[in-house]
């Protein structure tokens, strides 16, 4: 049976967690292996160290690192490990995607992992993570015969879903599946109504689009949408055009969507690619968000994003970290953590 009939379904990021997953940083996968010190410092150890302040952590670490990485949060007890071979750190997309049915028992969906359409060899360790985080926590485990990434999805927790075409209906995911066999898969494991299929994501973004650097939900009913105003750069188009398909776009309970702008942080390059600079990959934690900012040039950006994702959350702190540590490697914070709903199993 489908986690639907089960009355199991997908709940909102915000809602309650019990604690995040983060996977830890594997060198010989990286693109830049020379700077894996700076990325794992820098970049994970700060959001492991920034979420702890909010929530209790669980990073999933090689079990041959699991002594040297553990060395670096002695004495921090919210932060634990979980020993599991992996082939890289991106765990918003090779993780399991938890679930919550009517009694308040967790559930998780475990997805087909291929690298982001096979572009990064091997991946078969992280297409077997999802597995074994649900084992070890004895979870109830759904197994989905569809490929998809945790980062190209986003619900309001009420039967609403985003997603963008360019990535879950690219042939480099699944090629001999329709997009009404793919829609039915979706809504079958998650449990929502209403699809909003956005266009594109940004520009360069190598996973094909991915809609949590362009858009996600705020509330029920509200979305934030990261726009680019100038004409001259290539995601302007791209973010008018989901600007304009969020605008005449209801919700599954009928709900005209009010949309939140956030302005993109300025052009940034590096060996000549252009980075996927986005504030819409921060991570909702309990009472906080982990937001990175990009400093230089992206100063007042930051600054504006800051404030405006303040006014959108009174009740939260927001807490920035460094999002140039790991950008170079291509995704940020929301993309290598993976919340787990608090719930009973």
């Amino acid at each position: 049976m489908y986690p639907r009939e089960l009355n199991y379904t997908m709940p909102a990021e915000w809602a309650e967690h019990e604690r995040t997953f983060i996977s830890w940083p594997v060198q010989a996968s990286m693109c830049y292996p020379e700077h894996y010190d700076t990325v794992c410092q820098q970049g994970y150890a700060e959001f492991i160290r920034a979420m702890a302040e909010f929530e209790p952590v669980t990073v999933i670490v090689n079990p041959d690192d699991l002594e040297k990485v553990s060395g670096l949060f002695e004495g921090n007890e919210r932060v634990s490990f979980l020993p599991i071979e992996h082939n890289d750190a991106w765990l918003r997309d090779n993780g399991p995607t938890f679930l919550l049915n009517e009694q308040g028992e967790l559930a998780g969906v475990n997805w087909i992992f291929n690298a982001w359409g096979g572009k990064y060899s091997p991946w078969d360790l992280d297409d077997a993570v999802a597995p074994q985080i649900l084992d070890a926590f004895g979870i109830k485990r759904f197994d989905a015969p569809l490929v998809l990434e945790g980062g190209s999805i986003h619900t309001d927790g009420e039967g609403t879903l985003l997603t963008t075409e360019e990535c879950l209906l690219h042939p480099n995911r699944n090629p001999r599946l329709s997009r009404e066999e793919i829609e039915a898969l979706v809504q079958n494991h998650l449990d929502v109504q209403e699809i909003i299929w956005l266009k594109r994501g940004l520009s360069g973004d190598e996973t094909d689009g991915h809609v949590d650097n362009v858009a996600c939900f705020a509330a029920p009913g509200k979305v934030i949408l990261q726009v680019c105003d100038d004409p001259s750069d290539e995601n302007y188009e791209i973010t008018q055009e989901n600007r304009a398909t969020l605008a005449k776009t209801v919700d599954a309970k009928g709900r005209k969507l009010e949309v939140i702008e956030i302005p993109q942080p300025p052009k940034t390059f590096h060996e000549g690619q252009r980075l996927t600079l986005s504030y819409l990959n921060f991570y909702f934690v309990n009472g906080g968000i982990i937001l990175p900012v990009f400093g230089g040039a992206a100063e007042e950006t930051d600054r504006k994003a800051a404030d405006i994702l303040a006014a959108a959350f009174p009740d939260r702190r927001i807490r920035t970290v460094d999002g140039m540590a790991i950008i170079r490697e291509g995704g940020n914070v929301h993309c290598t953590t993976q919340q787990m709903p608090a719930g009973r199993r």
